[in-house]
């Protein structure tokens, strides 16, 4: 073999043990320490501690999964009764959405409403105005990945102005 094609082989060697080691999920010396502090969690459904968030309507509970929804970025269960209806409103982070059961019904400002069935996604993009349902059928169970606080933020209906 040729100077040059030891020096191909090598890089290609060097390159196929890079590419493994990032897939296989090896970590540098500073990310195996970070990650040796955690801890597994496994929760059996019924250890999952449902709670009304703040801001939410009474029959709306949540689990939490991780994070803070009070403070900042968190995951969510989320739980709706059949036929819950939430009116148009907004939120002032990012939610990503998976619907786990149950059919969600999602509402965008002015536009149709559309059944979502389990294993649906929706991204809401902060300050995205929609409305809410679950469908009558059953209960509805989402799963929220949300990149802020949780909140609620109802839309104001715009009222004909008065006439003089």
């Amino acid at each position: 073999m040729t100077g040059r094609w030891r020096t191909i082989v090598s890089i290609t060697a060097t390159m196929v043990f890079v590419v493994g080691a990032a897939l296989s999920g090896a970590q540098t010396p500073k990310a195996a320490k970070k990650a040796a502090g955690k801890k597994p969690v496994v929760w059996a459904a019924d250890e999952v501690k449902w709670e009304s968030l703040p801001g939410s309507q009474p029959t709306d509970k949540a689990a939490t999964l991780w994070g803070d929804p009070a403070k900042g970025p968190h995951g969510a269960l989320h739980k709706f009764e059949p036929g819950f209806s939430a009116p148009l409103h907004t939120h002032s982070s990012d939610f990503r959405v998976v619907v786990i059961s149950g059919t969600i019904i999602h509402g965008p400002e002015g536009g149709p409403e559309r059944k979502l069935p389990p294993g649906s996604y929706l991204f809401l993009p902060s300050t995205y105005k929609h409305t809410t349902k679950c469908d009558t059928g059953s209960e509805c169970v989402v799963l929220v990945d949300a990149n802020g606080k949780f909140d609620v933020k109802p839309v104001e209906e715009k009222k004909p102005a008065a006439k003089k």
